[in-house]
């Protein structure tokens, strides 16, 4: 791999913590922590490759519909992450964004989030964006209302109303749109992530669980991309 056949951003739904629980005749609590040693692995070679920005999908909207039990731990495991990670991403020059509604996170939970972003904001290096009570079609109308406000108040006028336009009302405003989209476990589908900044990502789908997803299997997903040939609409010559 080179620098210049690295995506500048790279997407992942972290998918199969479950079914690696039930494989293991685990608690799907003890899947989710598995996949939280994934991450960690990932999130330092992606930061150490130089890769400008990494959205990870850890709990969306329609998550809550899950278990009470499940839901538990998941809010546990979150707030047990941001206490036990925050000084080693900051050390490492990561900035933290948090994609999604914060306010409707737990209290405990939601402080975490701030502080983390509070604290890492004036950093340089990778950008962690952590999708959390997050949905796609949600961010989109959070856009557009932004929008709509401001042309009610006169500040733009409905032909200012572009791509640009909308792409920085996004939580990912200022940063590249997704290169690479990557799922776990096999399943092919976007489920309500990043609709709008993955219009042009090249997508992957390999068979392996989260919890199993390792370096090698990350390096052989960006050496794949490095191979694709990307153009966007148009046709070379």
């Amino acid at each position: 791999m080179t620098k210049t056949t690295l995506p500048r951003h790279v997407a992942v739904i972290m998918d199969g913590n479950g079914r690696w629980a039930k494989q293991h005749k685990l608690q799907i609590a003890l899947g989710h922590r598995q996949g939280v040693e994934a991450l960690r692995a990932i999130i330092r070679e992606s930061s150490d490759l130089g890769i400008e920005a990494l959205s990870l999908y850890a709990f969306s909207t329609e998550n809550w519909r899950r278990s009470p039990q499940e839901v538990e731990a998941l809010m546990g495991l979150l707030l047990e992450y941001f206490t036990s990670e925050i000084d080693e991403l900051d050390e490492n020059n990561v900035r933290i964004r948090i994609l999604g509604d914060k306010d409707g996170m737990p209290p405990k939970q939601r402080a975490a989030l701030v502080s983390a972003e509070e604290r890492t904001k004036g950093n340089t290096g990778l950008n962690l964006n952590i999708a959390i009570n997050y949905g796609g079609r949600a961010e989109l109308a959070r856009a557009a209302r932004a929008l709509a406000e401001k042309a009610v108040k006169g500040e733009i006028r409905p032909e200012d109303i572009t791509e640009d336009a909308l792409s920085r009302e996004l939580y990912t405003a200022g940063q590249p749109d997704v290169d690479l989209l990557i799922r776990t476990s096999g399943e092919m589908r976007l489920s309500n992530f990043l609709l709008f900044q993955c219009a042009y990502a090249e997508f992957m789908f390999p068979s392996v669980l989260w919890p199993d997803f390792d370096l090698n299997e990350y390096h052989k997903a960006l050496e794949a991309f490095g191979s694709r040939d990307r153009r966007f609409g148009g046709r070379k010559a």
